[in-house]
């Protein structure tokens, strides 16, 4: 199959859907691989790298999508590569497609296959494409929180760990998935007081069990959070629902009642985001002032650190692009010898994954998003 990996054309978007190491594999199964130049310079991966590992390097992401079967990127098309997409396409990147009804539109409208990395499954379940970026994003959280709670940024002032004979800073992780659990463990490294709710009890007793009792866990309804939020200096919003929109879970009058210069940094904003205040910002532009309250709510977070982000992207995706590479159906078939079982577990993942196909809706989250019929395999 020829796959294509353009460059990323979101704002300050320097991942790289796949590393040469990525391709030389690729190539090895049998495959050739259109890269366009520059695609991997952001993440410290020159064309030259990518020419010894056997792709073609391309001009201009116009013929890479032109020539390109399979074309594998790490964010959704934007409205400018929306005029690529073609009929017969298949596409393999993180869509959010739930959160995007433009997008849903024109991958329908020119019948692409899609397939979504944010729900893809693994064989023993979970969500492995998404979840090495999950990680990146709960660390950047913290970490992110810590600069814009400095005075000089607007933020209260308050250091994150405290010194001995003043308070740390308060906070509040909703969502105890691995958002969550990465942004807490980097907040509770840095000595803040950390709260993480969640609806899970089991959750709950694991984040407790992991941190040694060290961060303080509740459950998950209004009545509960709400005295953690007024408290918070800084609020991590981590929830997912796979596939489907975020539901607001803070709305904007409590949002009002907040400290003053406290921080709300919505990771879920890909899929909508977890507060009432929340729409999407860039590198360029992350924080925007609410009431009393600074958001952050940059779509593509893991993209600030792409040397890490890309490795660690190209680790989860590659046996599933080699899968799709193969040609071989989406369909559970008669075990293959040594490989059967796995291969069969893989193809149960990407049919997990599958979002659009001869201009239908195949995904309940998506479909339901946008008010638009399903149509099941």
């Amino acid at each position: 199959m020829r796959i294509g990996v353009p460059t990323e054309t979101k704002t300050h978007e320097y991942r790289v859907a796949c590393t040469p190491g990525g391709v030389h594999a690729l190539v090895a199964a049998g495959h050739e691989v259109l890269v366009e130049a520059g695609a991997g310079a952001g993440s410290a991966m020159p064309d030259d790298e990518y020419v010894a590992a056997g792709a073609t390097v391309v001009a201009d992401a116009a013929e890479v999508w032109e020539r390109a079967e399979l074309v594998c990127k790490v964010k959704e098309p934007t409205p400018a590569e929306h005029a690529f997409l073609r009929p017969g396409l298949e596409l393999f990147t993180y869509l959010h497609a739930a959160a995007d009804l433009p997008l849903t539109r024109a991958l329908l409208d020119h019948r692409v296959t899609s397939y979504a990395y944010e729900t893809v499954t693994g064989p023993t379940g979970g969500l492995p494409l998404l979840a090495p970026m999950s990680e990146i994003a709960g660390r950047l959280a913290a970490q992110v929180g810590a600069v814009e709670l400095m005075r000089s940024r607007g933020g209260r002032g308050i250091l994150m760990g405290g010194v001995p004979g003043t308070p740390p800073a308060k906070v509040v992780v909703l969502g105890g998935g691995t958002v969550g659990r990465n942004a807490a463990q980097i907040a509770l490294g840095m000595r803040a007081d950390v709260t993480v709710v969640d609806v899970s009890p089991e959750t709950l007793r694991a984040i407790d069990t992991e941190t040694g009792g060290h961060v303080r866990t509740a459950a998950s309804n209004a009545w509960e959070i709400e005295p953690f939020l007024l408290e918070a200096d800084l609020v991590v919003g981590a929830v997912l629902v796979p596939g489907a929109r975020t539901p607001h879970l803070v709305s904007d009058a409590l949002v009002a009642r907040m400290r003053e210069g406290s921080v709300l940094v919505d990771v879920a904003i890909d899929q909508g985001g977890c507060f009432e205040v929340s729409h999407p910002t860039t590198h360029d532009d992350p924080v925007y002032q609410v009431h009393g309250s600074r958001v952050y709510a940059v779509a593509n977070m893991p993209g600030a650190v792409p040397v890490t982000s890309t490795r660690a992207l190209t680790n989860a995706t590659l046996p599933y692009l080699l899968e799709l590479a193969s040609g071989t159906p989406l369909a559970v078939g008669a075990d293959d010898g040594d490989h059967g079982p796995r291969r069969a577990s893989l193809r149960a993942g990407l049919r997990a994954g599958l979002t659009t196909s001869e201009g239908l809706v195949r995904h309940v989250g998506v479909a339901d998003a946008h008010g638009l019929p399903l149509a099941t395999l």
